[in-house]
């Protein structure tokens, strides 16, 4: 199922950019996005609420290894079949902060029709604003985890179509 599509990406200091090309129409690769439980089945998160823009969204990660980890974001702008972004919270381990309070960054899931189905751009920015202590460990793990969860929801699309 790997070959569902294509992937790219780029990264700068303040950003992580992931091209995804997924072999499905853009209504059903939005849907995957859009709707928080699908959205969670691909991204391994258990949320409580839809994603509406102004309110947070809460959960639970799911993900091998990470599980239990409070979700955090607030819901920025939903633009159906088009845009979904939000700003998410980012935990630091041994931090006293409530994670209400730690640093966000903004991610977009961008969406647009290609021959063939839909690419969708996941950008992941403001990573420049992040304590430096912690800056480059997130940047090299976001980097990891975006190219996985590029897999994910290509398969999730594939298998769900």
């Amino acid at each position: 199922m790997k070959n569902q599509g294509k992937t790219s990406d780029q990264q700068t200091q303040d950003s992580i950019v992931k091209l995804v090309d997924i072999k499905a129409p853009v209504p059903r690769v939005w849907q995957a996005i859009s709707d928080h439980r699908q959205f969670g089945e691909w991204f391994r998160v258990k949320l409580n609420e839809p994603f509406v823009a102004g309110e947070k969204s809460t959960g639970v990660t799911t993900y091998p290894g990470y599980e239990g980890y409070e979700w955090l974001a607030i819901v920025e702008t939903v633009t159906p079949e088009s845009l979904l972004a939000f700003h998410w919270y980012h935990e630091g381990e041994g931090s006293e902060l409530a994670l209400n309070e730690e640093p966000t960054t903004r991610v977009e899931f961008h969406l647009q029709a290609i021959a063939g189905g839909t690419r969708l751009t996941i950008t992941e920015s403001g990573l420049s604003a992040l304590p430096e202590s912690r800056r480059q460990d997130i940047i090299r793990s976001n980097t990891q985890g975006w190219d996985i969860q590029a897999d994910h929801i290509r398969e999730f699309v594939a298998e769900h179509a």
